[in-house]
């Protein structure tokens, strides 16, 4: 009876696991869209069924994330991708490969890193283009020691004690 009540258990997990799979594979069908998404994905809609079902999971929840957006972050958005189509295929690896890059990094190094970014983005468009082009003009070897020495400075910043002035 024991043995017997084991394999009907194996069964129905193995069904359970089998539909999940199927249903992960199958991805999303068109009619399951809402209408924003199919708004936001029209020009896929001839060849929705043909994409592999990653793809339609990725272009799905990217519709929702775009239909939430304010007017200017679609403006914002649609530049930046107006960009990267503007990439060669180079610039687009090389990208990928910094992304990858970047994932890869602890979370506080990431967070360094975009609080750097930030405060570069604040600073005015005129000296931001003097640093780019500070650093263009640095050899390889220098803008690695460059990096290498900011690196070092941010993570050495611990608070200093005041010495007492008696």
């Amino acid at each position: 009876m024991r043995a017997s009540s084991s394999r009907i258990l194996f069964a129905v997990l193995g069904l359970c696991l089998s539909s999940m799979v199927m249903a992960q594979e199958s991805g999303v069908a068109w009619s399951d869209l809402s209408g924003q998404q199919q708004a936001v994905l029209q020009r896929f809609a001839d060849d929705w069924s043909g994409l592999d079902a990653e793809r339609q999971r990725r272009l799905a929840d990217g519709a929702t994330r775009y239909s939430n957006l304010t007017p200017e972050q679609r403006d914002a958005a649609r530049n930046r991708f107006q960009r990267w189509q503007g990439l060669n295929d180079e610039q687009k690896n090389r990208i990928r490969q910094r992304y990858q890059e970047f994932r890869r990094l602890s979370p506080n190094e990431q967070q360094r890193i975009r609080r750097n970014f930030q405060r570069f983005r604040d600073l005015p468009a005129e000296r931001r283009q003097q640093l780019r082009q500070r650093f263009r003009d640095l050899s390889p070897q220098q803008r690695q020691q460059l990096r290498d020495r900011l690196r070092n400075r941010s993570t050495d910043r611990r608070p200093q004690r005041r010495r007492d002035p008696r």
